[in-house]
């Protein structure tokens, strides 16, 4: 691997770290200990461990592809995978930041659909890029459903 190669995969993956960073920003805190939660919830300390596999993974997929065809050959599914590590980040500024599940829920379902996009632009460039993105698809959906259950069972307090 050249010296670009590795350059743009510490470019991928500080994109992602970037967007992984909101959490930081907005960590879940007594509000978010405070809500009734569903029995499948699962326990705090796997978020961390799970969602920093899925960012190495989503990194990793996007530099396949740039890899592949570069910027000025995949902009449009590249773009695809800004717009959606942009509502990623967003999320968490939304559901813990702002205390809104309502919102993060039909936020999330706009980042769910561009996960799709960007899967669908991605296949056709590199299917393993394509691929390393389902597991973070599957999470998402997971997550929606959670969002969605939380909002349900705290209902907002005007």
């Amino acid at each position: 691997m050249d010296w670009i190669a590795i350059l743009g995969l510490l470019g991928f993956l500080g994109a992602n770290f970037l967007a992984a960073l909101s959490g930081a920003l907005f960590p879940p805190g007594e509000w978010y200990r405070g809500l009734a939660k569903p029995a499948w919830n699962p326990p705090d300390w796997a978020f961390g461990p799970a969602w920093t596999v899925l960012y190495v993974m989503i990194a990793v997929s996007g530099w396949l592809v740039w890899r592949k065809a570069g910027f000025a050959g995949a902009a449009v599914p590249l773009a695809a995978y800004g717009v959606q590590l942009l509502l990623n980040a967003a999320w968490s500024a939304i559901f813990f930041g702002m205390r809104r599940p309502d919102l993060a829920f039909y936020e999330l379902v706009v980042f769910w659909v561009a996960i799709l996009v960007t899967i669908v632009l991605f296949w056709p460039v590199h299917r393993t890029a394509a691929l390393l993105l389902l597991p973070y698809l599957a999470w998402v959906s997971f997550a929606g459903a959670l969002n969605l259950t939380l909002w349900r069972m705290n209902p907002l307090r005007g």
